[in-house]
């Protein structure tokens, strides 16, 4: 079942197409990965599934109906890279406020509030302000009051910024339980690395378009380019041949690439007939940020994201 619909969404800004013609779904449980660069138009289609923009054309369906901004919203959690907590207000006091502005009583909404301050270890900090955390605890802050109220769809746009490498584990393990629980997350994020270790299905925006769309799994196979890494005893002093090509080579691994109509059955063959041990063969998909960056390549957005090694 799908939590989410978007039909040809479409939203301007004076001349700007911030959002041109959008369309996907969102199964319900499945972490989504939202990517793309800095004014592709994520921010907007966030705001239009939280109900904060309306779209000047398209549909949107929420939980198999048409998105009612008014009564959904309660089942959305909404996690934006801008903060949104009152800086001068006590964290315990905010917390409960926020609960309760989701339709949490105060019984539960305290029950619930303290479940999650336990488990982040956050309990001294009831008392104290916003202004007094650093980022790294205000992140923590703004995960536990986008979800306490266990919300249907859960939007995170950069959740591990200002995370220290435990503390981002702790929120990368909380990611996935609410998605066994049934939740559904929408991860919007620069980092491909996390994209590749969280998400399961990926849309990338570019320019108010959508240029790709499918499981992480099918687009690294879709951009294969029948690379191989083939790890070698000792390294075979003639590499002339026509089944690969030699694109980097070490101590004891070659990074190879097939030519014209080779298969890897070719390749283990030339290193058998070469009187070669091979202990690892191992095919080679790109990175999402390999693949992100060919697709935006040219434009000043992609200048920004560096290759992750």
């Amino acid at each position: 079942m799908n939590i989410l619909e978007l039909q040809n969404l479409k939203k301007y800004f004076a001349t700007q197409k911030a959002v041109d013609d959008i369309s996907f779904d969102i199964q319900q449980g499945s972490i989504f990965g939202l990517l793309g660069p800095n004014g592709a138009g994520k921010t907007t289609l966030l705001r239009m599934i939280t109900g904060i923009f309306y779209p000047d054309e398209g549909n949107i369906t929420f939980n198999g109906k048409k998105f009612d901004p008014i009564n959904d919203v309660v089942h959305i959690g909404y996690m934006p890279e801008e903060r949104g907590l009152y800086k001068k207000m006590k964290i315990g006091e905010q917390a409960l406020y926020l609960a309760q502005l989701k339709g949490l009583g105060k019984a539960e909404a305290m029950q619930k509030i303290k479940e999650w301050f336990v488990k982040f270890e956050m309990q001294t900090w009831w008392n104290k302000k916003v202004e007094d955390l650093s980022k790294g605890m205000s992140q923590k802050l703004q995960f536990v009051t986008t979800v306490l109220h266990e919300p249907k769809l859960i939007i995170l746009d950069e959740p591990f910024s200002g995370l220290d490498p435990v503390n981002a584990n702790l929120i990368k393990d909380e990611i996935f339980n609410l998605a066994k629980k049934g939740s559904t997350i929408i991860f919007s994020t620069h980092r491909m690395e996390q994209v590749e270790e969280i998400c399961d299905h990926i849309v990338l925006v570019n320019k108010g378009h959508k240029i790709l769309d499918g499981t992480v799994k099918d687009i690294k196979n879709q951009f294969k380019e029948n690379m191989y890494e083939v790890g070698v005893a000792t390294r075979p002093e003639d590499l002339a041949t026509y089944i690969f090509e030699v694109v980097h080579h070490g101590p004891e691994n070659l990074r190879i690439k097939l030519l014209h109509d080779s298969t890897p059955n070719d390749v283990l063959k030339y290193f058998i007939n070469k009187d070669k041990a091979i202990h690892s063969f191992n095919e080679v998909l790109p990175s999402l940020n390999d693949i992100f960056i060919k697709l935006v390549e040219g434009t000043p957005e992609a200048r920004q994201f560096e290759p992750v090694q």
